[in-house]
């Protein structure tokens, strides 16, 4: 199995985008890791925010194979802890899919298309954090749900 992160906008925070490149070569000691940006749009000031949304799930949806297992992280997904994501995540492994697709949606969420097609939504929060900040949060959960998974010591009850 594949994962791939799907983001909106690329990280201009170059301490987070150390730590997001760290947690990325640990996690790929794991599993095949894909991290991939959606370009920002441009000129948005004349779009509504579901004119946007609608814009941003065309280019979600087009970066998906008719074979993803897509799951959003959105504040109203499922909560898990680290150990039940890290369940979560042999699940998906057992079941033979081919690639499992995380995506950080832009400002204003996701569109109704988007919605519809996902299998899945996760929500990594109840609190409210930045689109760039959520990109380290979800590399390391999937990089301490797999060394749950193999009883390494990263991870402490």
């Amino acid at each position: 199995m594949t994962i791939k992160l799907l983001a909106i906008g690329k990280t201009d925070n170059k301490a987070l985008q150390l730590l997001i490149e760290d947690y990325q070569k640990r996690l790929n000691f794991y599993i095949k890791f894909n991290f991939e940006i959606i370009q920002d749009l441009k000129k948005t000031k004349n779009l509504s925010e579901e004119q946007q949304k609608q814009k941003e799930g065309e280019l979600i949806l087009s970066s998906l194979t008719s074979t993803d297992v897509l799951i959003l992280l959105d504040e109203n997904g499922k909560q898990l802890d680290s150990v039940a994501f890290s369940d979560y995540l042999q699940k998906h492994m057992n079941s033979g899919i081919k690639q499992l697709v995380f995506v950080i949606g832009g400002p204003y969420g996701f569109s109704d298309d988007v919605y519809k097609q996902a299998q899945g939504k996760l929500s990594l929060s109840k609190m409210t954090f930045s689109h760039q900040m959520v990109r380290l949060f979800i590399i390391e959960q999937l990089y301490r749900g797999f060394t749950i998974l193999k009883n390494e010591p990263y991870h402490h009850k």
